[in-house]
C-alpha cells in the first residue's frame, strides 16, 4: 500500500513538474536563439561598419592621389604629350591615327594607313 502511494505520488508529481519543463525548456531555448540573432545582427553591423569605413579611407586616398597627380600635370604637358604618344605604341590595333595639333584638336581621318584609292 505504501508503494501504491509512492507510485501515486510521483505520477501526480510529474504530471505537474512535465508540463512545468516544456515551458521553461521552451523559454531558455527562445531566449538562446534571440541571444544568437542578436549577436549575428551585431556581427553584420559591425562588418558593414568597417566595410563602409574602408571605403571612405580608400577614397580620400584616391582623391588625395587625383590631386597630386592633377597638380604635378598643370603644366607639364610635354610629358602628357610622351605619355600619350608612349600608350600609342603599346596598342595592337594601328589602323588609324589621331594626331593632336598644337590646340590638342585632332585631326580625324585625314588618311588611313595603308588605305587603297
Amino acid at each position: 500500500m505504501a508503494i501504491g502511494i509512492v507510485a501515486v505520488t510521483l505520477i501526480g508529481v510529474a504530471a505537474y513538474a512535465l508540463p512545468q519543463y516544456q515551458v521553461y525548456s521552451a523559454r531558455m531555448h527562445g531566449e538562446a536563439e534571440l541571444a544568437r540573432a542578436t549577436q549575428n545582427r551585431q556581427v553584420l553591423v559591425q562588418t558593414a561598419q568597417a566595410e563602409r569605413d574602408a571605403e571612405i579611407l580608400r577614397a580620400e586616398g584616391t582623391a588625395k592621389a587625383n590631386k597630386i597627380i592633377g597638380e604635378s600635370l598643370k603644366e607639364n604637358s610635354e610629358y602628357l604629350r610622351w605619355l600619350w604618344i608612349s600608350k600609342l605604341d603599346n596598342q595592337t590595333n594601328k589602323t588609324v591615327v589621331y594626331v593632336p595639333t598644337d590646340g590638342m584638336v585632332p585631326q580625324l581621318e585625314t588618311g588611313r594607313i595603308g588605305e587603297e584609292k
